[in-house]
Order: C-alpha cells, then sequence, then structure tokens
C-alpha cells in the first residue's frame, strides 16, 4: 500500500516537471509572427473566456432590456385600454344627452302644437304587476294633474290619470286590461270601442259588421269618452277576425311603446265646445 503510494507521487511529480519543461519551452519558443507560443495559447485562451463572458453579458442585457420594453408597453396599452374606455363612456352619455333632447323636442312640438292646455312630465316609474299595466309620473295635483286626465306622447295614446298626489300620479296605460277608449277608424270613419288586454296589444269591440276595416289601417281618438282628445293616434290594425259576419277579434298595436317612454304630455284642459246651435261669435 505504500508502495503504491510513493509511484502515485512520483507520477504526479513527473507530470508536474513535464508540464514545467512545456511551459519554459514554450515561452521560449516563437511563433512565425515572433509571439511566444506561451503568450499566444494564454491569450487565446483568456479571449476566449472574454468572449464567452461578453456574449452572455450581452444576452443578459437584451434580456433586461426586452423586459423593461415589454412591461412598458403593457403599461402603455392599459393607460390606452382605460383611455378608450372613458372615450366610449363619454360617448354613450352624449347619444343619451343627445336622445333625451331629441325626446323633448318632439315633446315640445307636440305641446306647440295641441290645441289645449298640457303639462310636460317625466316617468319615474313602471308598474310591477302584468295585470295593471300602470306608470309613474313625477307631476301631481300641485301641478293641476287630476283623475281622468289623458296623457299622451308625440307617437300617440298613453293612458289617463288614475291616481294624482300632490307630487306624483299613477296612469293608466291604454294597453291595461280595465281600460277603454272611444275610437274610430281613421279611413273608414268606423267606430267603436279600443279595450286593453293587459298585453302589448288591444282589441278593437262594437264595431258593426258592415264595418270597412283593413290591415294596417290607422285606428284614433273620437273623442266621445269625455277623457281623449279626438284624432289623437291610438294604434294600427294588426289582424282582424270575423265570426257569422261580425267582427269576432280586431287587434291593434300601440302606437306607442310604452316600455321607453320618458316623458309625456297631461291633458289638463280641453277647449270648451261650443253650444249646439250657437253660432260662433254670436252673443
Amino acid at each position: 500500500m505504500a508502495l503504491l503510494d510513493i509511484r502515485q507521487r512520483v507520477g504526479w511529480l513527473f507530470m508536474a516537471v513535464t508540464v514545467a519543461h512545456l511551459i519554459i519551452i514554450s515561452a521560449n519558443v516563437s511563433t512565425r509572427r515572433g509571439v511566444p507560443l506561451l503568450e499566444e495559447a494564454v491569450f487565446g485562451a483568456v479571449a476566449e473566456v472574454q468572449r464567452v463572458a461578453t456574449g452572455a453579458i450581452n444576452g443578459t442585457r437584451d434580456v433586461w432590456q426586452n423586459y423593461v420594453n415589454l412591461h412598458q408597453a403593457a403599461r402603455e396599452n392599459e393607460t390606452l385600454k382605460q383611455h378608450v374606455s372613458e372615450l366610449e363612456v363619454a360617448l354613450q352619455r352624449e347619444r343619451a344627452v343627445a336622445e333625451q333632447t331629441r325626446v323633448l323636442q318632439k315633446t315640445l312640438e307636440l305641446k306647440e302644437e295641441t290645441p289645449f292646455t298640457t303639462t310636460p312630465a317625466s316617468v319615474i316609474a313602471s308598474g310591477a304587476s302584468p295585470d295593471f299595466r300602470t306608470m309613474t309620473l313625477d307631476k301631481g295635483s300641485r301641478e293641476g294633474l287630476a283623475t281622468d286626465m289623458a296623457v299622451i306622447a308625440p307617437e300617440g295614446v298613453v293612458g289617463r290619470v288614475i291616481l294624482p298626489t300632490p307630487r306624483a300620479a299613477k296612469v293608466q296605460l291604454i294597453i291595461d286590461r280595465n281600460a277603454a277608449a272611444a275610437a274610430l277608424v281613421e279611413r273608414s270613419r268606423a267606430q267603436g270601442v279600443v279595450v286593453g288586454t293587459g298585453t302589448d296589444r288591444m282589441r278593437l269591440e262594437y264595431v258593426p259588421g258592415t264595418a270597412d276595416l283593413k290591415q294596417g289601417d290607422r285606428v284614433v281618438t273620437s273623442g266621445l269618452d269625455g277623457i281623449y282628445p279626438k284624432g289623437f293616434v291610438i294604434g294600427q290594425i294588426e289582424s282582424i277576425e270575423r265570426t257569422a259576419g261580425e267582427f269576432s277579434n280586431v287587434l291593434i298595436r300601440p302606437a306607442v311603446n310604452l316600455s321607453a317612454l320618458e316623458t309625456v304630455l297631461v291633458v289638463t284642459a280641453q277647449p270648451v265646445p261650443p253650444e249646439p246651435g250657437k253660432a260662433k261669435g254670436s252673443e
């Protein structure tokens, strides 16, 4: 065992002496360019190490720069998204204002065209029960609203006031199952009564079997019920059914989109009709 250790030590010493001789020889031997062989070998090794280190540093720097750029791009993208969202909200707000202005303009035009006294009101609530189709207005008896006053919109008839309070009023819509309005067909002047069904359609009843009715005919108020002014649009005839020569089911589609109302006019006073047989302007 001791002999083996001595042999190993001698071997390592021999290798060390050999390497030392090679180094000494390389230091004294020059290449064709006059550079010592040892110096060229050391320079090549150091240069290779520098090249690898420089490549690693440049790669790390590129990765870091890309990360910084991506992080900056992400922040800019988030800022742009927020800006776009703000612009979309502003655009929706502008559209809402424009639509509200359009509705108010149409209501104002209707108010100017009607020959009777009206009061504008805003819709603040709708009835939750499908059995009773109602809406609530933001004006009441303080503004002169009273029971059975007609409520209209630029498109036509909305309903009538059924419960005024000092600061609000409940309106029975024309489609309510308990609602009714004296009506006539605008084209043929055939008369009848429009009644609500509780749905988004109405029926035209009490129409003579000889009446001239066609799909698409416009139905307007006749004014005979004393509630709705004459000539306001109720809706259009959507379908006609006849049984034994009589009109059994005439469906009317409302002229007003009652689920999208925002502003209405309440007819607070209608013109007083002249007395029968009394000439206009006579005493």
